[in-house]
């Protein structure tokens, strides 16, 4: 582990070198440029100024000399250039025809030309440039895996977190009413076992609900007002009623509308709705209605609260695995709504600020079932 934190940390900064090392690269190859460019203008105008000194002098051999001293000059430029005649093939002048085709003039014979040595050091300076897009390109592709690998493990961690939190409900529960036993021996089982077979139940499904991670999902029809029944009825005996009370209210008619869907994942959804409007009313206290209903062939959830809402600030990553309002939160839950839902559903998803006296609406939304 401290290896692999090594590297990790070690990632940005061989990034940042390779940067700086391109961006000096760059810049020294473009001063090259700019210098060859400067120099081939000053070559440029001395070879042009003999030629003209040559055609305005009036000596009988002055164009033979000027040839002669712009051979010269073409020579100290060390261009790689011969002139043959048809029957000229050298090994060297192979060489030079693979880098640029032959000029044929005629009276002179053919003309074979290869690259400027300034050349050279651009080729050198492109291979080095190549080489470090190639570094840079690999270091990108490494970030990226270990930015994979490190958002895994926090989704292990948060996912572990979870499955403690969505068992910790019920084994809470089952410790009071053992407690509650222990405390009032006479009690008989009738009384309670109505709520230990809600536990039992609540643990049956939670154990469902992570069996289902990474398996096909089921496609049953589904009644979300049952589903949202169910989620209210567990809950609302386990909420404070003494000092700052939650009320927790459904309405719905009846067992509908259906969507098509896994019952077990469209219960874990609405519920991460539910416990998040439960948190948010933690120490404070408040209402939270859960309202099902159906309109425009789409089927919704809706879970309001009048806590204190989401900060602005948060609400663009506010289904992102990580992002919580919550103290020591690792905020799994409506991530995994929004996996539930979007994904594994086609449906969608939404978070809505109420206006009035601050609080939150949360919106599941799922296709109906077609009626035949």
């Amino acid at each position: 582990m401290a290896d692999s934190d090594l590297r990790r940390r070690a990632g940005p900064r061989a990034v940042v070198v390779l940067a700086l090392l391109l961006g000096g690269i760059t810049v020294g190859y473009t001063w090259v440029v700019a210098r060859h460019l400067r120099e081939d203008a000053r070559d440029t105008s001395r070879l042009l100024g003999r030629v003209f000194a040559g055609l305005n002098d009036p000596r009988p051999d002055a164009a033979t000399d000027a040839l002669l001293d712009l051979a010269a000059q073409v020579r100290a430029l060390g261009i790689p250039i011969a002139i043959t005649d048809t029957a000229g093939l050298r090994d060297w002048i192979a060489r030079l025809d693979a880098v640029n085709a032959p000029l044929v003039q005629p009276g002179v014979g053919t003309i074979h030309y290869g690259p400027l040595p300034v050349a050279m050091r651009f080729t050198g300076l492109a291979a080095l440039q190549g080489a470090v897009f190639l570094c840079l390109g690999w270091l990108a592709a490494w970030a990226y895996r270990q930015r994979l690998a490190a958002t895994r493990d926090r989704l292990w961690v948060a996912m572990a977190r979870e499955s403690a939190h969505q068992l910790g409900t019920p084994l809470m529960s089952l410790t009071g009413w053992i407690a509650y036993l222990r405390e009032h021996p006479g009690t008989t089982g009738g009384e309670l076992v109505e709520h230990l077979q809600a536990d039992t139940e609540r643990l049956e499904r939670v154990a469902k609900r992570f069996e289902r991670i990474g398996r096909p999902v089921r496609q049953e029809p589904v009644g979300l007002g049952a589903v949202a029944e169910r989620v209210v009825s567990y809950f609302r005996p386990r909420l404070p009623t003494l000092a700052n009370p939650v009320r927790l209210e459904l309405v719905a008619t009846g067992p509908g509308p259906t969507a098509l869907g896994d019952p077990v994942l469209m219960e874990w959804a609405v519920e991460a709705l539910v416990k998040n409007a439960i948190d948010a009313l933690s120490g404070r206290g408040g209402r939270i209605e859960v309202r099902v209903e159906a309109q425009d062939h789409i089927a919704r959830v809706r879970v309001r609260d009048d806590g204190p809402g989401v900060p602005a600030a948060v609400r663009p990553q506010l289904f992102e695995p990580g992002v919580s309002t919550k103290p020591g939160g690792w905020g799994i839950g409506l991530a995994l709504a929004r996996r539930i839902v979007e994904q594994q559903h086609h449906g969608r998803i939404q978070y809505h600020p109420v206006a009035a006296g601050g609080g939150s609406e949360f919106v599941l939304e799922f296709p109906l079932v077609a009626t035949p």
